[in-house]
């Protein structure tokens, strides 16, 4: 008997040994509304921060960002608000529209954690329109050398607007990226975000996507096919618009479309070696509550006490766009690589990571003590420096400090920097 359990025992240590961890990445694609140069709402940035801190992606994806400074911006955004290691993809202008417009006014780009990916390649697939813009990223993986994890990262905005010339040109657009498809192994992991103006899923640009004759076929994680527009039986998929009122930039319409997706290759639902987390795929901000159509996403008929989403979270996302983003969830059985310089501290904590008028600080090392902290604001720009002194707690007045998120860090050390709300 005794010789059995041992046994059993040596068999169960040997299958831990032989499973790899299980890490989960989280993705979001979102419409920016012409960002930075649409500013009817002032200081939107702080909105984008809050949302972002609160959702934490490790893959976002993004369309309508209209130049490099832009671009910048939204980078030290995602290094304050989500992890230091964020980087982007090289910032290129569309080129689809260079012989007969060249205006440049719409981009696409990749944000990501690098200590979770690199970038192994860049593509532009042009249209008449509008480039796809595609990304080979591959996971950061303590075997990546011998057994490397790549995914293609697609983003896109398709033709907006209803009509049959409108559809038909999204159908071409869609086209264009199958050809690029046919080039690409066919078992590839292929993640594809865009804001597609689908009015329904009809549309052969939608079909077309779905073909399971194409080199790639794609799934809606979501799994809610049918005719969306102005159908409150989609709501939990709507996108647009999350405005009733007007001046604000964007569309007025209130919540009544799905134009924003996320699809993934048909294989990473089940049998890829990186996969969709079922349930994951949802329309942040969105209550799934009937009430909520043709209303704003920030009213009280799109939440409730009990809703996922409360009010802060939809009224900051009402300010930003006029689009909702859309998120998921992946897994891979893998072991990631430890190359990262940040190391998780309790040396410093905060008493609350949202403030009005004065931040506590506990202290639990004597090497911070009567040390300077530095604080930077979303755009990674250094606002003020608390000096430490020789107490375990210390408080800091805040009321110079604008609505916004924040970051403390502290010089000439690898802890990880803290971040805390101001809400006056």
């Amino acid at each position: 008997m005794k010789k059995k359990i041992l046994s059993f025992f040596i068999l169960g240590f040997m299958n831990v040994l032989c499973v790899s961890a299980q890490e989960t990445f989280k993705v979001m694609f979102y419409n920016l509304l012409n960002y930075p140069l649409e500013d009817a709402v002032p200081n939107r940035e702080d909105d984008l921060a809050f949302i972002l801190a609160d959702y934490q992606p490790d893959l976002f994806l993004v369309c309508e960002l209209n130049n490099i400074t832009g671009a910048n911006n939204i980078l030290n955004i995602t290094r304050t608000a989500i992890d230091p290691n964020f980087e982007m993809a090289t910032y290129v202008s569309n080129t689809s529209d260079d012989s007969f417009g060249d205006q440049n006014d719409l981009q696409n780009l990749l944000y990501y954690n690098s200590s979770k990916f690199s970038i192994q390649e860049e593509i532009i697939v042009p249209t008449d329109l509008r480039d796809f813009n595609v990304y080979k990223i591959r996971l950061n993986t303590t075997d990546q050398d011998v057994n490397p994890i790549d995914v293609y990262v697609i983003v896109c905005h398709l033709k907006a607007s209803s009509g049959t010339l409108n559809a038909q040109r999204r159908f071409e657009m869609v086209l264009e990226l199958d050809s690029f498809l046919e080039t690409i192994p066919s078992d590839s992991n292929v993640l594809l975000g865009g804001d597609l103006n689908l009015y329904t899923a009809s549309e052969s640009a939608f079909q077309e996507l779905l073909d399971s004759s194409d080199a790639i076929t794609f799934a809606d994680p979501a799994d809610r096919i049918g005719s969306w527009n102005n159908n409150p039986n989609f709501v939990d998929v709507f996108t647009q618009s999350t405005r009733t009122q007007s001046g604000l930039g964007g569309t007025t319409g209130g919540f009544d479309d799905r134009f924003d997706f996320i699809l993934t290759s048909e294989n990473m639902l089940s049998t890829a070696n990186v996969t969709y987390v079922p349930n994951s795929y949802k329309v942040y901000g969105n209550n799934a509550l009937i009430s909520c159509y043709n209303s704003a996403i920030n009213s009280s008929n799109c939440g409730t006490i009990s809703s996922e989403f409360s009010f802060e979270i939809r009224d900051a996302l009402h300010n930003f766009s006029d689009h909702l983003p859309v998120t998921l969830s992946l897994e891979a059985d893998v072991t990631l690589s430890t190359n990262n310089n940040l190391q998780l501290t309790q040396n410093i904590t905060l008493e609350n990571t949202l403030v009005n008028s004065e931040l506590n600080i506990y202290i639990y090392s004597s090497k911070f003590l009567n040390h300077p902290l530095h604080v930077y604001n979303q755009l990674g720009q250094l606002v003020a420096v608390f000096q430490t002194n020789s107490d375990q707690k210390q408080t800091f007045n805040i009321n110079n400090l604008n609505n916004g998120l924040y970051v403390i860090k502290v010089s000439e050390s690898n802890t990880k920097p803290l971040k805390f709300i101001v809400s006056h």
